[in-house]
């Protein structure tokens, strides 16, 4: 049986910035908060929180997958953009691009590597049907 994931939350100031901390990673606590007035903007708001979680999740499935492919990676990078809905707040579609540095990965293979990274990315699974995701690549011969 796979663990579950266990976090603990506990409120700090008097408005609504809150430290998380995993189970799993308890030396790596999170501040959340939000912004003034009614939180101090001391700690990622939970929608930034999301996109990073996102961003993480896809990239160390991309980057196992290559390199289970045998590949070589000298470089990769990840650039995303959370795109929000006001009334109700809400993240409505995310934008990624990466850039892979690399002498034997195709742009062919960084394509069909993302299409089996968004079948295996928890998050990107748990966000499918809710969030709009697109992206685009590039692979650089070093």
């Amino acid at each position: 049986m796979i663990a579950p994931v266990e976090i603990k939350l506990e409120l700090t100031n008097q408005k609504v910035k809150f430290v998380g901390i995993s189970d799993a990673n308890q030396d790596a606590p999170i501040t959340i908060d939000y912004l003034p007035p009614v939180g101090d903007g001391e700690g990622f708001l939970g929608l930034e929180l999301l996109v990073m979680s996102f961003a993480g999740c896809v990239s160390t499935a991309i980057v196992a997958i290559l390199r289970k492919m045998g590949k070589s990676i000298a470089g990769y990078k990840m650039n995303i953009t959370g795109n929000k809905n006001e009334s109700p707040l809400y993240l409505k579609s995310i934008y990624f691009g990466i850039n892979v540095e690399s002498t034997d990965i195709t742009y062919e293979d960084l394509q069909m590597v993302l299409k089996k990274a968004e079948e295996i990315s928890p998050v990107w699974i748990a966000i499918k049907n809710n969030v709009e995701v697109a992206w685009e690549c590039n692979v650089v011969s070093q």
